[in-house]
């Protein structure tokens, strides 16, 4: 190996090495659950902005209500993302 390839395992957070397959594992499960928690987070935030849409089409909701559905579902995003840390 040269001294390019050096420099990468060096700055590299992981390094896989043949025979290493819980590491490659590990990654599998942690993307996919990460991918589940990104389309939560779109289906939560797609599904608030459509029934405040709706309430606001009905002349119930008023610009301040969408204000707060919209902070309301990012903080709930964030909470929901926080899952991932574990």
């Amino acid at each position: 190996m040269g001294a390019g390839a050096d420099a990468a395992v060096e700055h590299a957070d992981a390094v896989l090495l043949s025979g290493d397959l819980g590491l490659v594992v590990q990654a599998i499960r942690r993307s996919r659950t990460t991918r589940a928690i990104a389309a939560q987070n779109i289906a939560l935030a797609l599904g608030t902005k459509a029934v405040i849409f709706a309430l606001g089409v009905a002349g119930e909701a008023s610009m301040w209500a969408a204000v707060f559905a919209d902070v309301g579902v990012a903080l709930l995003a964030i909470g929901n993302s926080l899952r991932a840390m574990k």
